[in-house]
Protein backbone atom coordinates (compact mmCIF):
# COMPACT_ATOMS: atom_id res chain seq x y z
CA UNK A 1 0.00 0.00 0.00
CA UNK A 2 1.43 3.28 -0.99
CA UNK A 3 2.05 6.42 1.57
CA UNK A 4 -1.36 8.66 1.68
CA UNK A 5 0.03 12.30 0.51
CA UNK A 6 -0.05 15.00 3.60
CA UNK A 7 -2.22 17.47 2.39
CA UNK A 8 -2.39 19.22 5.47
CA UNK A 9 1.28 19.95 5.45
CA UNK A 10 1.29 21.14 1.98
CA UNK A 11 -1.70 23.24 2.39
CA UNK A 12 -0.30 24.93 5.58
CA UNK A 13 3.21 25.38 3.07
CA UNK A 14 1.23 26.50 0.32
CA UNK A 15 -0.19 29.13 2.86
CA UNK A 16 3.19 30.36 3.69
CA UNK A 17 4.13 30.20 0.16
CA UNK A 18 7.82 29.96 0.43
CA UNK A 19 10.07 27.84 -1.50
CA UNK A 20 11.28 24.56 0.07
CA UNK A 21 14.63 25.75 -0.10
CA UNK A 22 13.81 28.43 2.24
CA UNK A 23 11.70 26.93 4.04
CA UNK A 24 14.40 24.20 4.47
CA UNK A 25 16.57 27.04 5.76
CA UNK A 26 14.52 28.33 8.10
CA UNK A 27 13.90 24.90 9.75
CA UNK A 28 17.12 23.96 9.97
CA UNK A 29 17.91 27.73 12.01
CA UNK A 30 14.59 26.90 14.39
CA UNK A 31 16.86 23.60 14.86
CA UNK A 32 19.90 25.30 15.93
CA UNK A 33 18.16 27.47 18.50
CA UNK A 34 16.18 24.36 20.07
CA UNK A 35 20.00 22.63 19.98
CA UNK A 36 18.50 19.95 17.76
CA UNK A 37 21.74 19.80 15.74
CA UNK A 38 20.42 16.41 14.59
CA UNK A 39 18.19 17.70 12.31
CA UNK A 40 20.75 20.63 10.84
CA UNK A 41 21.50 18.57 8.05
CA UNK A 42 17.71 18.02 6.78
CA UNK A 43 17.36 19.25 3.10
CA UNK A 44 15.05 19.99 0.96
CA UNK A 45 14.28 16.97 -0.57
CA UNK A 46 12.99 15.78 3.55
CA UNK A 47 10.20 18.30 3.45
CA UNK A 48 9.17 16.70 0.21
CA UNK A 49 9.03 13.44 1.72
CA UNK A 50 7.32 14.50 4.39
CA UNK A 51 4.33 16.21 2.18
CA UNK A 52 4.31 12.66 0.19
CA UNK A 53 3.64 10.71 3.29
CA UNK A 54 6.43 9.91 5.26
CA UNK A 55 6.66 10.45 8.87
CA UNK A 56 9.72 12.49 10.48
CA UNK A 57 10.58 11.20 13.76
CA UNK A 58 12.08 12.54 17.04
CA UNK A 59 11.87 16.37 17.39
CA UNK A 60 11.46 17.22 13.70
CA UNK A 61 7.43 17.41 13.76
CA UNK A 62 7.63 19.97 16.91
CA UNK A 63 10.42 22.15 15.57
CA UNK A 64 8.93 22.32 11.88
CA UNK A 65 5.14 23.40 13.71
CA UNK A 66 7.64 26.04 15.19
CA UNK A 67 8.85 26.74 11.64
CA UNK A 68 5.81 27.34 10.32
CA UNK A 69 4.13 29.15 13.34
CA UNK A 70 7.12 31.74 12.52
CA UNK A 71 6.16 32.30 9.46
CA UNK A 72 2.62 32.06 9.62
CA UNK A 73 1.89 34.54 12.45
CA UNK A 74 0.00 32.22 14.41
CA UNK A 75 0.33 28.96 16.30
CA UNK A 76 0.60 25.86 14.10
CA UNK A 77 -0.15 22.65 15.73
CA UNK A 78 0.96 19.06 15.11
CA UNK A 79 -2.36 18.82 13.96
CA UNK A 80 -2.48 21.37 11.70
CA UNK A 81 0.17 19.69 9.49
CA UNK A 82 -0.95 16.12 9.71
CA UNK A 83 1.71 14.88 11.89
CA UNK A 84 -0.07 14.33 15.56
CA UNK A 85 0.59 10.99 17.19
CA UNK A 86 -1.92 8.62 15.97
CA UNK A 87 -1.80 4.50 15.02
CA UNK A 88 -0.14 3.51 17.90
CA UNK A 89 2.83 6.02 18.41
CA UNK A 90 3.13 7.71 21.49
CA UNK A 91 4.78 11.22 22.05
CA UNK A 92 8.60 11.13 22.37
CA UNK A 93 10.15 11.39 25.66
CA UNK A 94 9.88 14.99 27.36
CA UNK A 95 12.51 17.45 25.70
CA UNK A 96 13.72 20.34 27.49
CA UNK A 97 14.87 21.41 23.76
CA UNK A 98 11.92 21.94 22.01
CA UNK A 99 9.99 25.37 21.56
CA UNK A 100 8.09 25.34 24.78
CA UNK A 101 4.39 27.01 23.92
CA UNK A 102 4.47 25.04 20.28
CA UNK A 103 5.25 21.75 23.00
CA UNK A 104 2.24 22.91 25.58
CA UNK A 105 -0.06 23.40 22.23
CA UNK A 106 0.97 19.98 20.90
CA UNK A 107 0.74 18.42 24.67
CA UNK A 108 -3.20 19.84 25.02
CA UNK A 109 -4.32 18.29 22.06
CA UNK A 110 -2.84 15.18 22.82
CA UNK A 111 -4.37 15.30 26.34
CA UNK A 112 -7.95 16.38 24.98
CA UNK A 113 -7.75 13.25 22.00
CA UNK A 114 -8.72 10.23 23.77
CA UNK A 115 -7.25 7.86 21.84
CA UNK A 116 -3.74 9.86 21.92
CA UNK A 117 -4.14 10.36 25.75
CA UNK A 118 -4.52 6.41 25.96
CA UNK A 119 -1.50 6.06 24.48
CA UNK A 120 0.42 8.12 26.13
CA UNK A 121 -0.73 7.12 29.55
CA UNK A 122 0.05 3.76 28.57
CA UNK A 123 3.82 4.41 27.84
CA UNK A 124 5.94 3.61 30.53
CA UNK A 125 6.98 6.01 33.07
CA UNK A 126 10.69 6.88 33.84
CA UNK A 127 12.36 10.09 35.13
CA UNK A 128 15.92 8.30 34.84
CA UNK A 129 17.37 9.35 31.41
CA UNK A 130 15.82 13.13 32.42
CA UNK A 131 18.70 14.82 33.29
CA UNK A 132 18.00 18.93 33.67
CA UNK A 133 20.10 21.63 31.74
CA UNK A 134 23.14 23.19 32.90
CA UNK A 135 22.73 26.91 34.08
CA UNK A 136 23.73 28.21 31.14
CA UNK A 137 21.08 26.21 28.88
CA UNK A 138 18.48 27.72 31.08
CA UNK A 139 19.58 31.33 30.48
CA UNK A 140 20.02 30.67 27.01
CA UNK A 141 16.18 29.90 27.00
CA UNK A 142 14.88 32.71 29.22
CA UNK A 143 16.85 35.05 26.58
CA UNK A 144 15.32 33.01 23.79
CA UNK A 145 11.53 33.62 25.29
CA UNK A 146 12.54 37.26 25.44
CA UNK A 147 13.25 37.51 22.20
CA UNK A 148 10.46 34.98 20.71
CA UNK A 149 8.40 37.10 18.12
CA UNK A 150 5.12 37.81 18.98
CA UNK A 151 2.18 35.50 16.63
CA UNK A 152 -0.43 37.77 17.54
CA UNK A 153 -1.19 41.42 17.71
CA UNK A 154 -3.28 41.24 20.84
CA UNK A 155 -1.23 43.01 23.86
CA UNK A 156 -0.86 41.56 26.96
CA UNK A 157 -1.92 43.74 30.06
CA UNK A 158 -1.74 42.84 33.56
CA UNK A 159 -5.86 42.25 33.46
CA UNK A 160 -4.81 39.14 31.24
CA UNK A 161 -2.45 37.77 34.32
CA UNK A 162 -5.22 38.53 36.75
CA UNK A 163 -7.04 36.01 34.97
CA UNK A 164 -5.31 33.29 34.15
CA UNK A 165 -4.32 33.51 38.18
CA UNK A 166 -7.81 33.83 39.15
CA UNK A 167 -8.21 30.36 36.75
CA UNK A 168 -5.57 28.30 38.53
CA UNK A 169 -7.01 29.29 41.91
CA UNK A 170 -10.30 28.11 40.86
CA UNK A 171 -9.09 24.70 39.47
CA UNK A 172 -6.32 24.41 42.36
CA UNK A 173 -9.20 24.50 44.72
CA UNK A 174 -11.25 21.93 42.67
CA UNK A 175 -8.89 19.81 42.81
CA UNK A 176 -8.16 19.58 46.07
CA UNK A 177 -11.80 18.85 47.34
CA UNK A 178 -12.31 16.82 44.29
CA UNK A 179 -9.38 15.47 42.59
CA UNK A 180 -7.72 14.95 39.19
CA UNK A 181 -9.72 13.32 37.18
CA UNK A 182 -13.04 14.31 35.27
CA UNK A 183 -14.33 17.20 33.60
CA UNK A 184 -12.37 20.03 36.02
CA UNK A 185 -9.08 18.74 34.21
CA UNK A 186 -10.03 18.80 30.79
CA UNK A 187 -11.61 22.24 30.79
CA UNK A 188 -8.12 23.12 32.43
CA UNK A 189 -6.14 21.87 30.01
CA UNK A 190 -8.84 23.58 27.22
CA UNK A 191 -8.52 26.61 29.04
CA UNK A 192 -4.50 26.23 28.71
CA UNK A 193 -4.01 25.55 25.53
CA UNK A 194 -6.20 27.83 23.74
CA UNK A 195 -6.56 30.81 26.03
CA UNK A 196 -3.43 30.76 27.90
CA UNK A 197 -1.24 29.66 24.66
CA UNK A 198 -3.09 32.59 22.55
CA UNK A 199 -1.72 35.08 25.43
CA UNK A 200 1.65 33.19 25.00
CA UNK A 201 1.95 34.04 21.66
CA UNK A 202 0.61 38.35 21.96
CA UNK A 203 3.11 41.01 22.52
CA UNK A 204 4.46 41.84 25.40
CA UNK A 205 4.11 45.77 26.10
CA UNK A 206 7.29 45.14 28.69
CA UNK A 207 9.71 42.73 30.07
CA UNK A 208 7.79 42.65 33.93
CA UNK A 209 3.94 41.36 31.98
CA UNK A 210 6.00 38.89 29.91
CA UNK A 211 7.80 37.19 32.94
CA UNK A 212 4.47 37.62 34.62
CA UNK A 213 2.06 35.62 32.43
CA UNK A 214 4.76 33.23 31.57
CA UNK A 215 5.01 32.33 35.63
CA UNK A 216 1.09 32.41 35.23
CA UNK A 217 1.22 29.98 32.17
CA UNK A 218 3.75 27.91 34.28
CA UNK A 219 1.42 27.37 37.43
CA UNK A 220 -0.91 26.28 35.54
CA UNK A 221 0.75 23.33 33.43
CA UNK A 222 2.06 22.38 36.64
CA UNK A 223 -1.31 22.16 37.66
CA UNK A 224 -2.20 20.06 34.49
CA UNK A 225 0.73 17.99 35.35
CA UNK A 226 -0.68 17.46 39.40
CA UNK A 227 -3.99 16.31 38.34
CA UNK A 228 -2.41 14.28 35.86
CA UNK A 229 -0.27 12.56 38.40
CA UNK A 230 -3.74 12.11 41.09
CA UNK A 231 -5.47 10.52 38.16
CA UNK A 232 -2.53 8.11 37.94
CA UNK A 233 -1.25 9.13 34.13
CA UNK A 234 2.19 9.66 35.21
CA UNK A 235 3.47 9.85 31.95
CA UNK A 236 1.44 12.61 30.72
CA UNK A 237 1.85 14.46 33.97
CA UNK A 238 5.75 13.85 33.63
CA UNK A 239 5.61 16.16 30.33
CA UNK A 240 3.48 18.95 31.60
CA UNK A 241 5.77 19.02 34.36
CA UNK A 242 8.74 19.19 31.99
CA UNK A 243 6.52 22.26 30.24
CA UNK A 244 5.82 23.77 34.10
CA UNK A 245 9.88 24.00 34.63
CA UNK A 246 10.67 25.74 31.36
CA UNK A 247 7.97 27.81 31.68
CA UNK A 248 8.75 28.93 35.14
CA UNK A 249 12.64 29.17 33.97
CA UNK A 250 11.51 31.44 31.61
CA UNK A 251 9.91 33.66 33.93
CA UNK A 252 13.07 33.31 35.87
CA UNK A 253 10.55 32.55 38.59
CA UNK A 254 12.78 30.19 40.03
CA UNK A 255 10.72 28.79 43.20
CA UNK A 256 8.16 27.98 40.59
CA UNK A 257 10.70 25.55 38.99
CA UNK A 258 11.38 24.53 42.62
CA UNK A 259 8.13 23.56 43.20
CA UNK A 260 7.60 21.94 39.87
CA UNK A 261 10.36 19.63 40.50
CA UNK A 262 9.31 18.58 43.93
CA UNK A 263 6.05 17.43 42.06
CA UNK A 264 7.63 15.68 39.88
CA UNK A 265 10.48 14.50 42.87
CA UNK A 266 7.22 13.26 44.82
CA UNK A 267 5.75 11.01 41.60
CA UNK A 268 9.41 9.65 42.02
CA UNK A 269 8.87 8.15 45.54
CA UNK A 270 5.18 7.66 45.05
CA UNK A 271 6.51 4.95 42.03
CA UNK A 272 8.88 3.53 44.17
CA UNK A 273 12.00 5.31 41.98
CA UNK A 274 13.72 6.53 45.34
CA UNK A 275 17.12 7.39 43.52
CA UNK A 276 15.82 9.50 40.94
CA UNK A 277 13.24 11.42 43.85
CA UNK A 278 16.11 12.37 45.55
CA UNK A 279 17.98 13.42 42.45
CA UNK A 280 15.01 15.59 41.54
CA UNK A 281 14.43 17.20 44.92
CA UNK A 282 18.05 17.99 45.07
CA UNK A 283 17.79 20.35 42.40
CA UNK A 284 14.16 21.84 43.45
CA UNK A 285 16.50 22.70 46.36
CA UNK A 286 18.84 24.21 44.28
CA UNK A 287 20.67 27.80 43.95
CA UNK A 288 17.67 30.53 44.29
CA UNK A 289 14.80 27.82 43.49
CA UNK A 290 14.90 27.71 47.32
CA UNK A 291 16.97 30.62 48.72
CA UNK A 292 13.98 32.94 46.95
CA UNK A 293 10.78 30.89 47.76
CA UNK A 294 8.65 31.58 50.37
CA UNK A 295 8.89 30.16 54.02
CA UNK A 296 5.97 27.96 53.47
CA UNK A 297 7.58 26.82 49.99
CA UNK A 298 10.83 25.99 51.35
CA UNK A 299 8.78 23.93 53.90
CA UNK A 300 6.95 22.08 50.83
CA UNK A 301 9.37 21.40 48.86
CA UNK A 302 11.96 20.41 51.74
CA UNK A 303 9.58 17.78 53.16
CA UNK A 304 9.42 16.39 49.77
CA UNK A 305 12.93 15.64 49.84
CA UNK A 306 12.95 14.34 52.83
CA UNK A 307 10.27 12.06 51.57
CA UNK A 308 13.19 10.81 48.59
CA UNK A 309 15.57 10.76 51.23
CA UNK A 310 13.79 7.99 53.75
CA UNK A 311 12.74 6.08 50.27
CA UNK A 312 16.04 5.79 49.69
CA UNK A 313 17.28 4.34 53.22
CA UNK A 314 19.34 7.39 54.16
CA UNK A 315 17.74 7.91 57.54
CA UNK A 316 20.03 10.70 59.16
CA UNK A 317 19.82 12.87 56.31
CA UNK A 318 15.83 12.59 55.73
CA UNK A 319 15.56 13.11 59.84
CA UNK A 320 17.71 16.14 59.71
CA UNK A 321 15.37 17.62 56.72
CA UNK A 322 12.18 17.03 58.47
CA UNK A 323 13.30 19.06 61.10
CA UNK A 324 14.11 21.63 59.15
CA UNK A 325 11.12 21.86 56.96
CA UNK A 326 9.10 22.12 60.61
CA UNK A 327 11.41 24.75 61.48
CA UNK A 328 10.56 26.47 57.97
CA UNK A 329 6.54 26.03 57.87
CA UNK A 330 6.92 28.04 61.61
CA UNK A 331 8.23 30.79 60.01
CA UNK A 332 5.50 31.06 57.88
CA UNK A 333 2.88 31.23 60.03
CA UNK A 334 3.50 34.95 60.71
CA UNK A 335 2.44 35.89 57.51
CA UNK A 336 3.91 37.35 54.76
CA UNK A 337 3.68 37.68 50.94
CA UNK A 338 3.84 33.81 49.32
CA UNK A 339 2.25 32.71 46.18
CA UNK A 340 -0.95 31.02 45.84
CA UNK A 341 0.65 27.96 44.51
CA UNK A 342 0.84 27.45 48.44
CA UNK A 343 -2.11 27.91 49.96
CA UNK A 344 -2.82 24.56 50.90
CA UNK A 345 0.62 23.51 52.89
CA UNK A 346 0.06 23.93 56.45
CA UNK A 347 0.51 21.94 59.45
CA UNK A 348 -2.04 19.23 57.97
CA UNK A 349 -0.15 18.61 55.28
CA UNK A 350 3.20 18.91 56.55
CA UNK A 351 2.36 15.99 59.14
CA UNK A 352 0.75 13.96 56.29
CA UNK A 353 4.16 13.75 54.74
CA UNK A 354 6.76 13.60 57.86
CA UNK A 355 4.22 10.23 58.67
CA UNK A 356 5.06 8.77 55.13
CA UNK A 357 8.66 9.50 55.80
CA UNK A 358 8.36 7.70 59.22
CA UNK A 359 6.44 4.85 57.80
CA UNK A 360 9.32 4.50 54.78
CA UNK A 361 12.02 4.50 57.70
CA UNK A 362 10.27 1.43 59.50
CA UNK A 363 8.89 3.64 62.35
CA UNK A 364 5.12 2.90 62.22
CA UNK A 365 4.70 3.78 66.06
CA UNK A 366 5.94 7.64 64.85
CA UNK A 367 4.14 7.66 61.52
CA UNK A 368 0.77 6.70 63.15
CA UNK A 369 1.32 9.85 65.36
CA UNK A 370 1.72 12.51 62.33
CA UNK A 371 -1.01 10.44 60.37
CA UNK A 372 -3.57 11.08 63.47
CA UNK A 373 -2.58 14.47 63.54
CA UNK A 374 -2.63 15.28 60.08
CA UNK A 375 -6.56 13.89 60.35
CA UNK A 376 -7.21 15.96 63.44
CA UNK A 377 -5.32 19.24 61.93
CA UNK A 378 -6.79 19.48 58.08
CA UNK A 379 -9.74 21.78 57.00
CA UNK A 380 -12.75 20.18 55.03
CA UNK A 381 -12.22 21.74 51.68
CA UNK A 382 -9.25 19.06 51.61
CA UNK A 383 -11.59 16.43 51.25
CA UNK A 384 -9.21 14.79 48.46
CA UNK A 385 -6.04 14.49 50.77
CA UNK A 386 -8.09 13.79 53.84
CA UNK A 387 -8.84 10.60 52.20
CA UNK A 388 -5.49 9.67 51.09
CA UNK A 389 -4.58 10.06 54.89
CA UNK A 390 -6.55 8.33 56.50
CA UNK A 391 -6.16 5.72 53.64
CA UNK A 392 -2.61 5.85 54.61
CA UNK A 393 -3.22 5.29 58.65
CA UNK A 394 -5.48 2.54 58.28
CA UNK A 395 -2.37 0.89 56.17
CA UNK A 396 0.06 1.96 59.42
CA UNK A 397 -2.37 0.54 62.13
CA UNK A 398 -3.42 -2.68 60.18
CA UNK A 399 0.33 -3.33 60.10
CA UNK A 400 0.90 -2.67 64.15
CA UNK A 401 -1.80 -5.29 64.11
CA UNK A 402 -4.77 -2.84 65.27
CA UNK A 403 -7.00 -4.79 62.67
CA UNK A 404 -10.23 -2.97 64.53
CA UNK A 405 -8.66 0.43 64.81
CA UNK A 406 -8.03 -0.30 60.95
CA UNK A 407 -11.16 -1.22 60.09
CA UNK A 408 -12.56 2.04 61.21
CA UNK A 409 -10.11 4.08 59.84
CA UNK A 410 -10.69 3.03 56.44
CA UNK A 411 -14.43 3.55 56.80
CA UNK A 412 -14.05 7.00 57.47
CA UNK A 413 -11.90 7.26 54.41
CA UNK A 414 -14.60 5.51 52.21
CA UNK A 415 -17.03 7.82 53.74
CA UNK A 416 -14.11 10.69 52.65
CA UNK A 417 -14.16 9.81 49.32
CA UNK A 418 -17.57 10.42 48.74
CA UNK A 419 -17.57 12.38 45.45
CA UNK A 420 -13.71 12.39 44.85
CA UNK A 421 -12.23 11.59 41.49
CA UNK A 422 -8.79 10.55 42.48
CA UNK A 423 -6.44 8.01 41.17
CA UNK A 424 -4.36 7.87 44.46
CA UNK A 425 -7.56 7.81 46.55
CA UNK A 426 -8.81 4.80 44.59
CA UNK A 427 -5.17 3.65 44.99
CA UNK A 428 -5.43 3.24 48.84
CA UNK A 429 -8.41 1.37 48.41
CA UNK A 430 -6.47 -1.46 46.18
CA UNK A 431 -4.07 -1.21 48.86
CA UNK A 432 -6.81 -1.36 51.96
CA UNK A 433 -8.62 -4.71 49.87
CA UNK A 434 -5.09 -6.26 49.47
CA UNK A 435 -4.14 -5.54 53.00
CA UNK A 436 -7.88 -7.36 54.10
CA UNK A 437 -7.72 -10.23 52.11
CA UNK A 438 -5.61 -12.46 55.02
CA UNK A 439 -9.28 -11.55 57.15
CA UNK A 440 -12.32 -11.01 55.03
CA UNK A 441 -12.66 -15.01 54.59
CA UNK A 442 -13.25 -15.31 58.40
CA UNK A 443 -16.77 -15.21 58.38
CA UNK A 444 -18.79 -11.27 58.16
CA UNK A 445 -17.10 -9.03 60.93
CA UNK A 446 -16.17 -5.75 60.24
CA UNK A 447 -13.35 -6.40 57.51
CA UNK A 448 -15.56 -8.81 55.82
CA UNK A 449 -17.84 -5.68 55.36
CA UNK A 450 -15.24 -3.54 55.16
CA UNK A 451 -14.08 -4.97 51.83
CA UNK A 452 -17.60 -5.10 50.65
CA UNK A 453 -17.93 -1.19 50.83
CA UNK A 454 -14.25 -1.10 48.78
CA UNK A 455 -14.89 -3.57 46.21
CA UNK A 456 -18.13 -1.69 45.48
CA UNK A 457 -16.66 1.34 45.40
CA UNK A 458 -13.88 -0.04 43.03
CA UNK A 459 -16.24 -1.18 40.83
CA UNK A 460 -18.17 2.32 39.96
CA UNK A 461 -14.85 3.14 38.30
Amino acid sequence: MGRTRNTKLEAVMQELGLPQARLTARFRAVAAENGAHELDSTNQSSIARWVAGTRPSGRAPSILAETLSRGLGRIVTLADIGLAPEGGTALPSPEWSVDTLTTLVNLGGTDMDMDRRRILVGSAYSVAGLALPSESWWEEAAERARAREALSTHTITPQDVDSVREMTVFFSRRDQQRGGRGVGRTALVAYLRTEVAAYLAGHFPSEEVRRAMTSAAGELAYLAGWTAFDAGEHPVALHWFTVATQLAEEARDAPLAGHVLRAMAHQAVDLKQPAQAVRLSTDSLAGKRYTNASWREKALIGVVHARGLAADNRRKEALATLLQAENDLSRAEGGGDEPSRVWFFGQASLAHETAAALRDLGDLKGAEKQFRHSVRTRRSQFQRTHSVTLGYLGAVQVQQGQLEAACDTWGQALDAMTGVQSGRARETVVQMRRALSPFRNRGGGPAAELDARARAMLSVG
